[in-house]
């Protein structure tokens, strides 16, 4: 064997493994953020835990999830975004947050400000059509 072709070789085998390392470490960076993320849409805690201060914010009739999201962030009211479009899309209030003005706590989870955001989902979770909650059998027999 010639020593060109085996400098070549060695050389050419370090470049691979170095461009593999490079591929799994930025792989592992993606799965480790992704993780993240996905933890963070289902355990969400509010940006104070204890001390919290009320925030009065206003939504426009016609804002869109995100813009709410950059507005309740910017207010220091969340600390991403992101993840508050998330929360919303995959919680019990997707679309149905009212315009209005509200008094919202850095106490409160992305969870919490959506139920006060949107404060029509409960009466219209009874029986899907009226919003009329069933009437138990005990008292439906005594009137």
């Amino acid at each position: 064997m010639d020593i060109k072709s085996l400098v070549f070789t060695v050389l050419e085998t370090i470049i691979k493994v170095a461009v593999l390392a490079v591929v799994i470490v930025y792989v592992f960076r993606a799965a480790t953020q992704a993780y993240d993320f996905g933890y963070r849409v289902f355990a969400d805690e509010p940006v104070s835990i204890s001390g919290g201060r009320t925030i009065t914010v206003s939504v426009a009739q016609d804002a869109s999830v995100k813009e709410i999201a950059d507005m309740l962030e910017e207010k220091g009211l969340i600390e991403d975004a992101n993840l508050f479009v998330v929360q919303e899309l995959l919680s019990a209030h997707h679309g149905k947050i009212v315009s209005g003005i509200y008094d919202l706590s850095t106490e409160m989870t992305a969870e919490q400000m959506l139920e006060v955001m949107s404060p029509d989902v409960e009466e219209t979770e009874g029986d899907g059509e009226t919003g009329a909650q069933p009437v138990p059998e005990a008292t439906a027999e005594n009137q």
